[in-house]
């Protein structure tokens, strides 16, 4: 008799095996996912511990999950899983581009599971063989000896003796996941360069890894090369370098010239094709990784400018992460992703990692791509779900709400506005509840997700930094759309807790998964306490097998981050007692207390300006304990910056030509008061003293090359405090432009 499809209750994995239940993998995630109650999590009976909060589980389980099913215990396994299963439908998409042109054709292409499989066997091969064959290899190097005892090394499976790290430096496309895979089929350890990290954080990690290869796109490979030769000896063991794109895409002089620095700088140089073939002709075994194999160091950028540390992510880890999304995400045939966040941070290899597992295609951004191509490679892929951080979903909300609230047709304004409402009305009586209309989304909202590339779209996921839920609200109403708020660190391979697509009062994060516990440490100095009548607040604490084993050569970091079983997030959270979802409200650190003893957090008030004033595209907000208010420096939009000056402040639009003269009007005294007057009066839902009380204006203030943000557009709070010293000084020193109101 076959067994039934859901494990038992107590066991460690979701369900049981295809072979033992006679129901197909693929017909099992249709049928049962999302997992029943997985939306909810509850506190578990005699779990009380002085100064911390009960421990919430996923109430979908009785004990932590540590697999989908009994033999899907890492990466590895899952994507031979999913090439079986789905052997010839597609797996990766990308549109081709004309490397003469510099231009990506209006369509994409996809390569299906069986091909992508072919592909990392011939790459993984192809890389083992050059590296073992590599002329510049140094007997005296540790890490050059460990490449030709990679296949014994690395079945020993040891954490802390780690065969060589391969390094990949390239942007989104499909070649990046074969490269990725190539290293979960060969068990080879992998890290990741990202262009804004700056050349001396590639250099401290090329230099603390010891890596001596690296995957490369063709326009970082002469950037390598260049590193190599500047670092005074610092990246000897790197011998290795591979182009993803042809070495002679732009002409074979350039190419010529580029094989010969490398040779000059003692580094072997090859390209994708080159390595396809070699792999073909001196193929090697597979090397299966067990759950402890050491599947990648990601390196966290941080907020406050120190060095990036390294987070020792395995196996194990990751077939977990993949087990969390799947069982709360709602489950989607032929399922199709967008994927536009970097692949250098754990959040999209996280999506990318379920997306496959379950037999999903990725489409990537066309080469070269910014945020501002996005919506051309959505109206041609036209994707059923997509994850995003909170900066591109602000931007899409205000250019909607441009073309819809605020339309200059009065009828145009007038209809949109009785549609956002009556959807919003709908969605939030309860939750799970789309609002279906059949009227509004059939003959109107239809044409808005036309004209966005949302016709497919089921649902958004947002997360890396907290998103205003009047965003939220609007998006749902205006694409027909479902957005899900996940929680995650690099610490726990990305995402833990998953919020619901239509949530009658969004906000909240969702429960924990069924792979990790949580609760809260309260802060009483903080005011966050166990006995708030909302629910406990006070420091986020993670517990269960989805956590990472340590930071790589830094055992200080380690030893603060975990104890006694539990990962301390430094994120300042409240636990829902009803429904056991996660609220969270910011980082310990990123809390200042004003002068009349008000504590502000920094990330609620710049996202509520962001969402209610769309002349708005940045915000950073500053105070000190020596100051009883705010002030912010924000980027303005340029079209509606001199529209405002020309119509609420008298200014002459034939001044107003060149940016800097814009900037020098709008930063003058009289019409700062009154931009920031119109900003305050849309702050419904701020205290007194959390409304910005002076702001200075540029256009683009937040900017990767000031170091002021991370590449995943978190602020860099001591940084930009810095960089902005002189700014901020002359706000203080002006005091309020406003006329003061009791706080």
């Amino acid at each position: 008799m076959p067994m039934s499809v859901l494990a038992p209750p107590d066991a460690d994995y979701v369900f049981n095996a295809p072979e033992e239940t006679g129901v197909s993998f693929k017909e099992t995630l249709l049928k049962h996912l999302p997992l029943k109650n997985v939306e909810f999590a509850r506190p578990l009976a005699g779990s009380d511990e002085q100064g911390y909060s009960q421990v919430f589980r996923n109430s979908a389980t009785n004990v932590l999950k540590k697999n989908l099913m009994p033999h899907l215990d890492t990466y590895y396994a899952l994507w031979k899983n999913a090439a079986k299963v789905f052997l010839d439908d597609p797996a990766l998409a990308a549109r081709p581009y004309d490397y003469k042109t510099g231009v990506s054709e209006p369509r994409y292409v996809s390569e299906s599971f069986a091909e992508v499989e072919a592909k990392k066997t011939a790459l993984g091969s192809g890389l083992l063989y050059v590296l073992r064959n590599n002329r510049f290899k140094d007997p005296a190097c540790e890490v050059h000896r460990k490449i030709d005892t990679h296949v014994e090394d690395a079945k020993l499976h040891d954490q802390n003796n780690l065969s060589f790290i391969l390094t990949l430096y390239l942007e989104n496309r499909p070649e990046w996941v074969i490269a990725d895979l190539a290293c979960v089929s060969y068990s080879i350890t992998n890290t990741v360069l990202y262009d804004t990290l700056g050349p001396s954080a590639s250099e401290y990690i090329l230099a603390l890894t010891k890596s001596p290869a690296v995957v490369a796109s063709h326009k970082n490979v002469k950037t390598l090369i260049d590193l190599k030769k500047k670092s005074a000896g610092k990246l000897d063991a790197l011998i290795c370098l591979i182009s993803m794109d042809p070495l002679d895409c732009h002409s074979s002089e350039e190419a010529a010239n580029m094989r010969a620095e490398a040779e000059e700088a003692q580094i072997a140089l090859y390209d994708l094709n080159q390595i396809y073939k070699i792999g073909g002709l001196f193929p090697v075994p597979e090397i299966p990784p067990k759950p402890e194999t050491i599947y990648t160091i990601s390196f966290t950028s941080g907020t406050t400018g120190n060095s990036p540390k390294g987070v020792v992510l395995s196996h194990e880890n990751a077939s977990l992460g993949v087990t969390f999304v799947m069982c709360m995400a709602p489950a989607l045939e032929h399922d199709l992703e967008y994927a536009f966040l970097p692949l250098a941070h754990i959040f999209q290899r996280q999506t990318i990692a379920f997306n496959l597992s379950k037999g999903g295609m990725s489409g990537f951004p066309q080469m070269n791509g910014t945020p501002l191509t996005l919506f051309e490679d959505l109206k041609i892929l036209k994707p059923k779900h997509m994850a995003n951080v909170p900066r591109v979903y602000t931007k899409l909300e205000a250019a909607l709400k441009n073309a819809t609230l605020y339309s200059d047709l009065t009828i145009k304004r007038s209809l949109f506005t009785k549609i956002i409402n009556e959807k919003l009305r709908l969605q939030s009586i309860a939750d799970n509840n789309p609002g279906n209309h059949f009227l509004y989304d059939k003959l109107f909202l239809s044409k808005v997700r036309l004209m966005t590339g949302f016709d497919n779209m089921h649902f958004c996921i947002t997360g890396l930094a907290p998103i205003s839920t009047l965003t939220q609200k609007f998006l749902r109403a205006a694409l027909n759309v479902g957005f899900c708020q996940g929680y995650g660190l690099t610490e726990l391979f990305a995402g833990m807790c998953f919020g619901i697509p239509y949530e009658a009062n969004p906000g909240s994060c969702g429960a924990p998964g069924v792979c990790s516990d949580i609760r809260v440490r309260e802060l009483p100095e903080l005011g966050y306490t166990l006995d708030n009548p909302n629910g406990p607040m006070g420091e986020l604490e993670l517990r269960g097998h989805q956590i990472f084993h340590y930071y790589y050569k830094n055992q200080e970091e380690t030893d603060k981050a975990l104890h006694d079983g539990w990962f301390s997030t430094g994120d300042v959270a409240r636990i829902d007692p009803k429904t056991g979802r996660l609220y969270i409200i910011d980082r310990v650190k990123n809390f200042f207390k004003l002068a009349q003893g008000e504590y502000v957090t920094p990330e609620k008030v710049e996202n509520a300006y962001l969402s209610a004033n769309s002349i708005l595209t940045q915000c950073f907000v500053h105070g000190e304990s020596v100051q009883n208010h705010l002030v912010a420096v924000v980027g303005v939009d340029p079209e509606k910056i001199v529209h405002f000056l020309t119509s609420q402040c008298k200014a002459k639009r034939s001044d107003l030509k060149l940016e800097e003269a814009i900037l020098k009007v709008a930063n003058q005294r009289e019409n700062r008061a009154k931009l920031l007057k119109k900003l305050n009066a849309n702050m419904k839902g701020l205290a007194g003293f959390e409304l910005v009380q002076n702001l200075y204006l540029e256009f683009e203030p937040l900017r990767l090359d000031r170091d002021v943000i991370t590449p995943t557009v978190k602020i860099r709070r001591p940084i930009a405090a810095k960089f902005f010293a002189e700014q901020i000084k002359n706000m203080y020193d002006e005091s309020r432009l406003l006329p003061s109101t009791k706080l």
